[in-house]
Protein backbone atom coordinates (compact mmCIF):
# COMPACT_ATOMS: atom_id res chain seq x y z
CA UNK A 1 0.00 0.00 0.00
CA UNK A 2 1.36 3.42 -0.97
CA UNK A 3 1.80 6.28 1.49
CA UNK A 4 -0.85 9.00 1.43
CA UNK A 5 0.14 12.52 0.34
CA UNK A 6 -0.71 14.47 3.49
CA UNK A 7 -0.35 17.78 1.65
CA UNK A 8 -3.81 17.02 0.26
CA UNK A 9 -5.32 16.49 3.73
CA UNK A 10 -6.82 19.69 5.17
CA UNK A 11 -6.64 18.42 8.75
CA UNK A 12 -2.91 17.77 8.46
CA UNK A 13 -2.32 21.23 6.97
CA UNK A 14 -4.57 22.86 9.59
CA UNK A 15 -2.54 21.18 12.36
CA UNK A 16 0.73 22.43 10.82
CA UNK A 17 -0.74 25.91 10.50
CA UNK A 18 -1.86 25.77 14.15
CA UNK A 19 1.63 24.67 15.24
CA UNK A 20 3.20 27.61 13.38
CA UNK A 21 0.66 30.00 14.90
CA UNK A 22 1.33 28.64 18.40
CA UNK A 23 5.08 29.11 17.98
CA UNK A 24 4.67 32.68 16.72
CA UNK A 25 2.13 33.48 19.43
CA UNK A 26 4.47 32.34 22.19
CA UNK A 27 7.48 34.19 20.79
CA UNK A 28 5.82 37.39 19.54
CA UNK A 29 2.64 37.90 21.58
CA UNK A 30 2.60 36.22 24.99
CA UNK A 31 3.74 33.16 26.88
CA UNK A 32 1.14 33.87 29.60
CA UNK A 33 -2.04 34.70 27.66
CA UNK A 34 -3.13 32.14 25.06
CA UNK A 35 -4.78 32.93 21.77
CA UNK A 36 -8.20 31.69 23.04
CA UNK A 37 -7.78 33.83 26.18
CA UNK A 38 -7.03 36.85 23.99
CA UNK A 39 -10.15 36.07 21.94
CA UNK A 40 -12.22 36.23 25.15
CA UNK A 41 -10.62 39.55 26.16
CA UNK A 42 -11.34 40.86 22.67
CA UNK A 43 -14.98 39.73 22.77
CA UNK A 44 -15.45 41.55 26.08
CA UNK A 45 -13.88 44.72 24.69
CA UNK A 46 -16.37 44.56 21.82
CA UNK A 47 -19.35 43.66 24.03
CA UNK A 48 -18.80 44.26 27.76
CA UNK A 49 -21.19 42.47 30.07
CA UNK A 50 -21.73 39.28 28.09
CA UNK A 51 -22.43 36.07 29.96
CA UNK A 52 -20.03 33.12 29.77
CA UNK A 53 -22.13 31.07 27.33
CA UNK A 54 -22.43 33.97 24.89
CA UNK A 55 -18.70 34.74 25.06
CA UNK A 56 -18.02 31.09 24.26
CA UNK A 57 -20.32 31.27 21.24
CA UNK A 58 -18.69 34.50 20.04
CA UNK A 59 -15.18 33.02 20.10
CA UNK A 60 -16.03 29.44 19.13
CA UNK A 61 -15.16 27.67 22.38
CA UNK A 62 -17.20 24.83 23.88
CA UNK A 63 -18.73 25.06 27.37
CA UNK A 64 -15.97 23.31 29.29
CA UNK A 65 -13.18 25.19 27.50
CA UNK A 66 -14.79 28.61 27.96
CA UNK A 67 -15.33 27.86 31.66
CA UNK A 68 -11.61 27.13 32.09
CA UNK A 69 -10.55 30.19 30.08
CA UNK A 70 -12.86 32.46 32.12
CA UNK A 71 -11.55 30.94 35.34
CA UNK A 72 -7.91 31.56 34.36
CA UNK A 73 -8.55 35.14 33.24
CA UNK A 74 -10.45 35.81 36.46
CA UNK A 75 -7.61 34.38 38.60
CA UNK A 76 -5.15 36.64 36.76
CA UNK A 77 -7.31 39.65 37.63
CA UNK A 78 -8.15 40.40 33.99
CA UNK A 79 -11.91 40.06 34.24
CA UNK A 80 -14.64 40.33 36.83
CA UNK A 81 -17.85 38.33 37.14
CA UNK A 82 -20.91 40.27 38.25
CA UNK A 83 -24.24 38.63 39.02
CA UNK A 84 -26.86 39.53 36.41
CA UNK A 85 -29.47 41.76 38.11
CA UNK A 86 -32.21 40.32 35.84
CA UNK A 87 -31.21 36.66 36.29
CA UNK A 88 -29.38 35.78 39.51
CA UNK A 89 -28.19 32.47 38.01
CA UNK A 90 -26.08 34.22 35.36
CA UNK A 91 -22.83 36.09 35.70
CA UNK A 92 -21.92 38.94 33.40
CA UNK A 93 -18.28 39.41 32.48
CA UNK A 94 -16.33 42.65 32.29
CA UNK A 95 -12.65 43.33 31.84
CA UNK A 96 -10.80 44.92 34.72
CA UNK A 97 -8.50 47.89 34.10
CA UNK A 98 -5.62 45.40 33.95
CA UNK A 99 -7.60 43.32 31.45
CA UNK A 100 -8.07 46.39 29.25
CA UNK A 101 -4.33 47.21 29.44
CA UNK A 102 -3.45 43.61 28.59
CA UNK A 103 -5.82 43.63 25.63
CA UNK A 104 -4.31 46.87 24.27
CA UNK A 105 -0.76 45.54 24.62
CA UNK A 106 -1.59 42.20 22.99
CA UNK A 107 -3.54 43.83 20.16
CA UNK A 108 -0.38 45.58 18.98
CA UNK A 109 1.62 42.37 19.28
CA UNK A 110 -0.95 40.25 17.44
CA UNK A 111 -0.96 42.73 14.55
CA UNK A 112 2.83 42.31 14.21
CA UNK A 113 2.58 38.54 14.55
CA UNK A 114 -0.10 38.38 11.84
CA UNK A 115 2.15 40.32 9.46
CA UNK A 116 4.91 37.75 9.99
CA UNK A 117 2.50 34.82 9.79
CA UNK A 118 0.97 35.99 6.51
CA UNK A 119 4.17 37.36 4.94
CA UNK A 120 4.38 34.55 2.35
CA UNK A 121 1.11 35.79 0.81
CA UNK A 122 0.40 38.92 -1.23
CA UNK A 123 -2.37 41.24 -0.04
CA UNK A 124 -4.73 39.68 -2.59
CA UNK A 125 -3.76 36.16 -1.51
CA UNK A 126 -4.27 37.12 2.15
CA UNK A 127 -7.81 38.29 1.37
CA UNK A 128 -8.48 35.04 -0.51
CA UNK A 129 -6.95 32.99 2.32
CA UNK A 130 -9.23 34.64 4.89
CA UNK A 131 -12.27 34.16 2.69
CA UNK A 132 -11.54 30.48 2.14
CA UNK A 133 -10.58 29.64 5.72
CA UNK A 134 -13.66 31.51 7.00
CA UNK A 135 -15.94 29.53 4.67
CA UNK A 136 -14.42 26.22 5.79
CA UNK A 137 -14.59 27.28 9.46
CA UNK A 138 -18.22 28.32 9.14
CA UNK A 139 -19.08 25.00 7.49
CA UNK A 140 -17.20 23.14 10.24
CA UNK A 141 -19.35 24.87 12.87
CA UNK A 142 -22.35 23.26 11.21
CA UNK A 143 -20.72 19.85 11.59
CA UNK A 144 -20.31 20.41 15.33
CA UNK A 145 -24.05 20.93 15.85
CA UNK A 146 -25.77 19.56 12.76
CA UNK A 147 -29.38 20.58 12.29
CA UNK A 148 -30.07 17.32 10.51
CA UNK A 149 -28.11 14.09 10.37
CA UNK A 150 -25.26 13.88 7.88
CA UNK A 151 -26.46 12.94 4.42
CA UNK A 152 -26.88 9.25 3.92
CA UNK A 153 -25.45 7.47 0.94
CA UNK A 154 -28.73 7.63 -1.01
CA UNK A 155 -28.21 8.38 -4.69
Amino acid sequence: MAAVDLSTHPGHLARRLQQAHYLLWNTMVSEEITSPQFAVLNALVAEPGLDQRTVGERVGLDRSTIAEVISRLSRRGLLDKVRDPQDGRRFLLRLTDEGMRTHRKLTVRTARMNQVFLAPLSAEEQAMFFDLIQRVSDAAEGLRNPVEPLASSKA
